[in-house]
């Protein structure tokens, strides 16, 4: 397998991100993706949604949950938020990961959804109801 074939159209930093958020955190993404395609839809711009790629999801992530985490400080409930979601530089294993290293967090069955969410133009619940799934 080659790289591009592996990484799409994304930058091995945004993949790196992604294969080191936790199922929540993933959960959360998938969402907002889902969210997004459904008022680009409702709104007659399907392809705006196209616009919206990793590396855009991951700001937008971000933004949302530092606004959350803002709104959290003031009401005193801010002890412990820690977030993937909020890391722009990744510490750990994670940071240093070739594209080969990355292929087990991509293809194995427990993150598969991360390729089929974030590496093609389906969208999410298109996914889930054609069964269309599988490694990158």
């Amino acid at each position: 397998m080659d790289e591009q074939s592996i990484l799409g159209n994304n930058h091995i930093e945004d993949v790196r991100w992604l294969c080191s958020l936790s199922e929540s955190e993933l959960d959360f993404l998938m969402s907002l993706k889902t969210l997004i395609h459904q008022r680009a839809k409702k709104i007659g711009h399907e392809a705006l949604v196209k616009k919206f790629d990793l590396r855009t999801l991951r700001a937008l992530g971000f933004v949302l949950m530092e606004n959350l985490k803002g709104q959290l400080k003031d009401l005193s409930v801010n002890s412990g938020f820690e977030c993937n979601l909020l890391n722009h530089n990744l510490n750990g294993s994670f940071s240093s990961m070739t594209t080969e290293d990355l292929i087990p967090y991509i293809c194995s069955d427990r993150r598969k959804r991360i390729a089929d969410m974030f590496f093609q133009d389906t969208p999410p619940n298109q996914k889930q109801k054609t069964g269309d799934g599988g490694c990158v």
